[in-house]
């Protein structure tokens, strides 16, 4: 395996990861304003406050969605840590994504039902991105055994000795084809 393949693999790992993220984000996204708007247009509450309502609706429903689909292949151990994090980031996300609705309706007085909507939808955007980062590097961290496999299969591949060499056969054994696994651990190599 070349590191151009080594590579290719990684950022095949990373899109599936960005796939099942945006599956469930974007679940969360319908959750998130459909909510917001049955609560401001059936409770009379005000903009930002039905949108922070909304946004924990939401949360709760994420956090199901990325524990059991998108990182259900993570460590699970400290579910109590995890869920803690989870929610510190959640509510600095929550900061953001209202925070561009705040501006908007009372900087800028910018309060109908569409404007509301795109703001509303363009602060769930911006806050997005900090989540799918501080998700994937602290909450939903790796499992260190599968980092460790990652770090090994790459230095052996680097070397050129895991696929048969010379060097190998030099010392009189024979080298089997590593295992590939996807994410789920499913045998790549048939």
């Amino acid at each position: 395996m070349t590191g151009f393949h080594a590579l290719r693999v990684k950022l095949s790992l990373m899109y599936r990861e960005i796939a099942k993220f945006g599956a469930v984000g974007g679940a969360g996204v319908l959750v998130n304003i459909g909510v917001f708007n049955l609560v401001r247009h059936s409770t009379g509450l005000q903009t930002v406050r039905a949108s922070v309502l909304a946004t924990l609706v939401s949360i709760a429903f994420n956090y199901v969605g990325f524990r059991y689909f998108t990182y259900r292949d993570r460590d699970r151990a400290g579910r109590t840590k995890e869920l803690g994090l989870f929610l510190f980031f959640s509510c600095i996300g929550m900061v953001i994504e209202n925070g561009v609705l705040f501006v908007a309706t009372y900087g800028f007085h910018w309060d109908s039902q569409l404007q509301s909507n795109v703001f509303k939808f363009l602060g769930i955007g911006v806050a997005t991105l900090f989540r799918f980062w501080s998700y994937r590097t602290w909450v939903f961290r790796r499992l260190p055994a599968r980092d460790a496999v990652e770090q090994a299969e790459s230095f052996l591949t680097a070397d050129g000795t895991a696929d048969g060499t010379a060097a190998d056969q030099a010392a009189g054994g024979v080298r089997r084809k590593p295992r590939k696994a996807d994410a789920n651990g499913v045998n790549l190599n048939g």
